[in-house]
């Protein structure tokens, strides 16, 4: 058997088994390695919090956009060349999908070292810019100095994950994630109050868990157990695979820097109207919410090799019914994960400090910004669907429409109406308006994907060209 045939016989199941089934079997990795992805950066604050204080939560929470600026690098390329792959897989078009991942390997190393220089080279203006006040900079300072030159290994570990997956291999993507989680879980109540480390044992643990990670996904592909093989000529940028990648890539680069801008507009506009208390209070709600989006996150990784490979075989109808059942799937688990947050805000807020009163405005801030959450489930997964077909205007529009169309514009114009609430009031309109916006382009499209199944059989696609539906 040659490797053309071996890659298509280990694919050939994203075209063939029961949609439920399939969808749990590449999403439920993903998300459960996103849940536990949430709960040890909600650890790594938790253990900051009870162990250096609120200033320190204020730090992590500064530092947060920059590490997004690296993740949104990483995301746009990653996801960009996984979008690719497993096109091509469906396509047996395998030689190209190995310059796709190498190509991407390449540029994700480029880019992240040039921005590490940087960062390193201009601290202190940066973390200034970021809303470090004169209290929270030591902390910020002691953070950002350890885990900006760990970057590298967290942006390549991003990468290799979105790849891997890709391929269909979601079980090895999810145990790349969950070994730097745990080991990060375990690391920080060791540094942060065995040490008595602080704020500097919290990003040690942070990088050692990102170079475990990290060298556990690259080594798949050194010990030959990936689908697709590479050689070393692959690891050269290509710049039109380049290009490619970059263009499908841009709606989730734009989702991540978006939650960049984001943070540094609400951290220097509580900054401004409340001091570094406001602050605090966003890292430790934002933390809480992760608990509802990584995990849709997760299915939603998993649901895009299924859609890619299927729209690459052009079996419509199947496409149709996985966007379905992960539509299902995701309001389902949105919303048990919801309900765990608003029904026990308080006990959520007391796992950060001992402070009641602090715990009783964050429970407060919790409850608004929560309100519409489930509904983000929807936005994520109709732009992680265009991404995987390769409808770029589509997936843009939904990749811009909750953090820039909506909820930029809100944080800056609802404070001026309500004072410091209209930051927090401004996170549910968002979510209702750019669910608003997923459900129009997702029923347009369940339409276009019926017409296009009634008219065409699925089958193979003949190299050389990519399909788009009218």
């Amino acid at each position: 058997m040659d490797t053309s045939t071996a890659t298509r016989s280990r694919t050939a199941f994203l075209g063939s088994e029961a949609l439920f089934p399939l969808l749990l079997k590449m999403g439920l990795p993903a998300a459960i390695a996103m849940l536990v992805n949430a709960l040890y950066n909600i650890v790594d604050t938790i253990f900051v919090g009870q162990g250096v204080g609120p200033l320190a939560i204020a730090a992590l929470t500064i530092v947060f956009p920059i590490q997004m600026i690296v993740s949104a690098l990483a995301q746009g390329l990653g996801v960009g060349a996984a979008s690719i792959v497993s096109r091509k897989l469906g396509e047996r078009r395998e030689e190209e999908a190995a310059r796709t991942i190498g190509t991407t390997y390449a540029a994700v190393g480029l880019v992240t070292l040039a921005l590490v220089l940087l960062l390193m080279a201009f601290m202190d203006p940066v973390l200034a810019f970021f809303g470090a006040s004169g209290e929270v900079m030591p902390y910020a300072r002691e953070y950002l100095g350890v885990v900006a030159p760990g970057f590298f290994f967290f942006a390549a570990s991003m990468a290799a994950s979105a790849l891997v997956r890709a391929e269909g291999n979601a079980k090895a993507s999810m145990t790349g994630m969950l070994i730097g989680a745990l080991l990060n879980c375990a690391l920080d109540p060791l540094f942060i109050l065995g040490f008595g480390w602080g704020v500097w044992g919290a990003a040690l643990a942070t990088v050692i868990s990102q170079v475990a990670s990290c060298a556990y996904l690259l080594s798949l592909y050194l010990g030959k157990k990936t689908h697709v093989r590479l050689s070393p000529a692959d690891f050269r940028i290509r710049p039109r695979i380049l290009a490619d990648c970059a263009l499908l890539g841009t709606p989730a680069f734009i989702q991540s820097a978006g939650m960049s801008l984001l943070a540094l507009l609400v951290n220097t506009g509580l900054g401004r109207m409340g001091g570094d208390e406001p602050i605090s209070i966003y890292g430790m709600t934002h933390k809480l919410n992760t608990l509802v989006i990584f995990p849709i996150l997760g299915i939603a990784q998993g649901f895009q090799p299924i859609v890619g490979y299927n729209y690459g075989a052009r079996d419509f109808a199947r496409v149709r019914g996985a966007i379905r059942v992960a539509v299902l799937t995701v309001l389902a688990i949105a919303f048990a994960c919801y309900a765990v947050l608003m029904l026990f805000p308080e006990a959520a807020m007391g796992l950060f400090s001992t402070d009641d009163r602090l715990v009783a405005k964050a429970a407060g801030v919790l409850r608004k910004m929560a309100l519409f959450i489930p509904l983000a489930a929807l936005q994520i997964l109709g732009s992680t669907y265009f991404q995987a077909i390769g409808k770029r205007t589509q997936a843009l529009i939904l990749g811009i429409s909750r953090q820039f169309l909506v909820l930029i514009p809100l944080v800056l114009l609802l404070p001026l109406l309500l004072g410091i609430d209209g930051i927090w009031w401004a996170f549910p309109l968002a979510d209702l308006v750019a669910a608003t916006i997923t459900i129009a382009l997702l029923a347009r499209e369940l339409r276009h994907l019926g017409r296009a199944g009634a008219a065409e059989p699925a089958r193979p696609i003949p190299g050389g060209f990519e399909v788009e539906l009218p």
